[in-house]
């Protein structure tokens, strides 16, 4: 699809996608469109390419914004390919054949900020994104402040946003209005789904959501902000501004989560969690990453090779990775004794704020990675290879998964973007 006005919500829909520049012949030149006529920029007479649009997409996109993956059976995603043999090395994945993504074109600061005045006559790209491996599908616009959560709960057929605007905004997956729009007098630390239930962080308490039996529930315990959540081992654990990690069972029986234990040991606020196999990673304000055993709950290892804020960690595979405003994101591997070490470090030249990874059209395993430059890095693993680039107002705090190809993103401005991966190479002139 390439489509550039309103659509009947209101909502711009902008599918610019960007090929890396070839030397090698296109064939078929006739029935490919000209990128730079796309651009509005194209100063060839006469031009090889056509400067038209192809015909419209096939009926069944049609009035489809993006589908709940949890509805219905389920997202389609899959499973990780094997093990990596090299971390940091060689061009990386993408389609056979193709090397990775080189737009020379420059962004227009002006575009990105809303006020350039030369419009299609800049000589700057005026784009959201540099790659040809995904599109952006559609803005979602109604928060005030940064978004700091995004779920998709299995059997809604709503997407749910969180932001430090202290409001929840429910989506309609069909048509990308906002349908609702909840006020919990708090800013909002955090969000996820797991099964039909949504959870957000507050300060002094998480509420929990069954979107199925409409359940409304609030877990007291923290103090201060909570800044992250995870489901494992049946429990929901949250990480807290003064340090803790807090953990509540669910009570079939009473129909109500029981806390269940009171993880003490970061000497700051707990900011990231995650869960892989049998143990749970959190990242700190204090600059360590704790391994905790799922089965005893107890700290088994600290890792302190980051010099900054721990911003999140993630599993991947037998590894787990984690960032830091210490512009580096690690890679670390367990060691025959079974402790963590980090086998591999990136270097970015700014401070890194979250990671997400997932999957391409091609089921090949790539790395979202937000920086507090204001801009997303796609890198293919494990050779971190860059695949393409996303560009905000301000800095993109939140990244989910969706269904079909469909991913997430929510900036510091309150603007909720839904990405598309293509499914077939776009073609480039």
């Amino acid at each position: 699809m390439d489509i550039g006005t309103d659509d009947r919500y209101g909502n711009k829909r902008v599918h610019q996608r960007m090929g890396s520049s070839s030397t090698a012949a296109v064939p078929d030149r006739a029935n490919k469109v000209c990128y730079h006529w796309r651009a509005g920029r194209c100063n060839r007479h006469p031009c090889p390419f056509l400067h038209s649009e192809p015909p419209a997409a096939p009926a069944h996109h049609q009035g489809l914004v993006w589908r709940n993956p949890n509805v219905g059976g389920g997202g389609g995603g899959s499973s990780n390919p094997g093990p990596p043999s090299k971390w940091g090395k060689g061009r990386g994945g993408g389609a056979a054949g193709r090397l990775p993504a080189k737009v020379p074109d420059k962004i227009c600061n002006y575009f990105i900020a809303g006020n350039c005045t030369y419009g299609e006559n800049c000589r700057f790209l005026h784009s959201w994104f540099i790659s040809d491996s995904f599109s952006l599908l559609t803005p979602l616009q109604g928060h005030q402040k940064v978004i700091t959560g995004i779920a998709l709960p299995s059997g809604s057929d709503k997407l749910y946003s969180g932001s430090k605007d202290e409001s929840v905004r429910v989506w309609d997956c069909q048509t990308g209005q906002c349908v609702g729009v909840i006020n919990l007098g708090g800013e909002i630390g955090c969000m996820i789904s797991e099964g039909p239930w949504v959870f957000i962080g507050i300060p002094n308490a998480v509420k929990a959501w069954n979107t199925q039996t409409a359940a409304d529930l609030s877990l007291s315990g923290p103090t201060g902000q909570v800044y992250a959540l995870v489901v494992g081992n049946e429990m929901l654990f949250a990480g807290t501004q003064d340090g803790r990690i807090l953990a509540w069972k669910f009570s079939a029986v009473g129909n109500c989560f029981e806390p269940a234990a009171s993880l003490s040991g970061h000497r700051l606020a707990v900011v990231s969690l995650v869960v892989g196999s049998v143990r749970l990673y959190s990242g700190s304000m204090d600059h360590t990453i704790k391994v905790w055993d799922l089965a005893t709950l107890q700290c088994i290892q600290t890792l302190t090779d980051h010099t900054s804020v721990v911003m999140s960690v993630l599993c991947w595979d037998q590894f787990l990775l984690s960032c830091s405003l210490d512009k580096t994101i690690k890679v670390w591997v367990a060691t025959e004794s079974g402790n963590l070490e980090a086998t591999y470090t990136h270097n970015e030249e700014h401070g890194v704020l979250a990671l997400c990874g997932m999957h391409d059209a091609q089921a090949k395993p790539v790395l979202l990675c937000s920086c507090n430059d204001n801009n997303v890095r796609l890198y293919d693993l494990p050779s971190f290879s860059e695949r393409g680039k996303i560009f905000s107002k301000e800095e993109v705090r939140a990244i989910q998964i969706g269904p079909g190809g469909l991913f997430f993103t929510g900036d510091g401005t309150g603007e909720l973007k839904v990405w598309k991966w293509l499914t077939n190479e776009m073609p480039t002139s």
